[in-house]
């Protein structure tokens, strides 16, 4: 019976010794400290009424299907570009229910089966999934560490091959929170038009910058065909309304084709829905307050990070210029996954391990630092505790 379903589909669908020991602890009664919490509408940060009163619009009550989207909230997104710096017009945005499904659209215009796009690593691990959905092949190219991430244009230009058909950037990264560089932005740029590529940046946490430099959208980009993709989920914090976007930028005449062949995708699905559509400018205009508190927490759980980390010297962190993530570096004793269990195990403790993320070698455990403040505190000083302890 297996011969029925398509092999893109036959993953590993087994659970990892991680995931097990996970199940087991949250089968006590012993109180779990999290510190992987990705999810901004379960840690206080949201202004119910104000979500409520956006989908409550008689307007939406009508049906009128637009490919790209409604015009009002596409000029929203354009506005919010406009205040990072891009000058888009409505024309080069594409709404679509998330950025997996973004990615989706951009995959089916880009590549045919069997094509390859460049993803780096470290990254989140969603991306291999979403291309072996859509017979695409990752390959990776490395993010290297030297007082701060780089990329590693050395295993970026041995990566590309005939079939290399995009390279994804993540900015910031996730999990290492660092930023794509003016001079990495020329670079890439030189490249994608060398070979032929487009470049695909996934800008989901670009409003959290915790440095102090200024860093630029790759949605200004006009030098290589560039999609930029970003949404609701993460900068206004409301993965529960589906709300995401494709911002087309480059030379003129690749934008025209792109979108034209976008368009078509996207006709052709007709998901994004007209309650959420409509109340897309508000839910937007939102994101002042929640980024506000958000960003005070993640500053104030790295300075609680910086402060244990001083009283000991066993650990260290990386690096971290933006995003909700922190690379916090361990003696290298163990796995990192042996040692994420023996924290759930014996200090209740939830951590990644850097594995998950790609890391190519064992010593990182990952961190989230918009996790409430006093589970941050207590949970960094039994996982520092247990290290030191050993």
């Amino acid at each position: 019976m297996v011969r029925m379903f398509a092999r893109r589909t036959g993953w590993n669908l087994e659970k990892n010794a991680f995931t097990l020991a996970l199940e087991a602890h949250r089968e006590t009664d012993r109180k779990l400290l999290d510190l992987t919490a990705s999810n901004p509408t379960s840690v206080g940060l949201r202004p119910e009424s104000a979500i409520l009163a956006a989908l409550a619009k008689p307007e939406a009550l009508a049906y009128d299907p637009q490919p790209r989207g409604l015009l009002p909230p596409r000029e929203a997104v354009v506005a919010y570009y406009r205040g990072l710096g891009p000058r888009l017009d409505a024309d080069q945005i594409i709404l679509t229910t998330s950025t997996s499904e973004a990615y989706s659209f951009v995959f089916r215009l880009l590549c045919d089966p069997g094509n390859e796009v460049l993803i780096p690593a470290p990254s989140y691990p969603l991306f291999e999934f979403l291309a072996e959905i859509q017979d695409v092949k990752l390959v990776p190219y490395d993010l290297i560490y030297d007082h701060g991430w780089q990329i590693d244009f050395h295993t970026l230009q041995r990566a590309i091959t005939s079939k290399s058909r995009a390279v994804i950037l993540v900015n910031p990264n996730n999990p290492t929170g660092s930023y794509t560089s003016q001079d990495e932005q020329a670079k890439l740029n030189q490249l994608c038009w060398e070979h032929e590529l487009a470049l695909i940046a996934d800008e989901v946490f670009f409003d959290f910058n915790l440095s102090s430099q200024k860093f630029d959208s790759l949605a200004a980009n006009d030098s290589a065909l560039t999609f930029t993709l970003s949404g609701l989920s993460k900068i206004a914090g409301l993965p529960q309304m589906k709300v995401a976007w494709i911002a087309t930028t480059g030379p003129e005449e690749l934008v025209c084709s792109a979108l034209e062949r976008l368009e078509v995708i996207a006709d052709t699905y007709l998901s994004m829905n007209a309650p959420v559509q409509h109340a897309i400018p508000e839910l937007l205009a939102s994101r002042t307050d929640f980024q506000r508190l958000l960003t005070a927490r993640l500053r104030a759980n790295l300075a609680e990070l910086d402060r244990q980390l001083s009283e000991q010297n066993l650990c260290s962190r990386l690096q971290v210029e933006g995003g909700w993530y922190v690379t916090l570096r361990v003696p290298v004793t163990q796995s990192d996954e042996q040692l994420a269990i023996e924290l759930l195990e014996k200090r209740d403790v939830l951590v990644h391990p850097g594995h998950f993320f790609n890391f190519h070698s064992d010593g990182y455990l990952i961190l989230s630092l918009m996790t409430p403040e006093p589970v941050f505190t207590e949970g960094l000083h039994r996982v520092l505790e247990y290290i030191g302890s050993r």
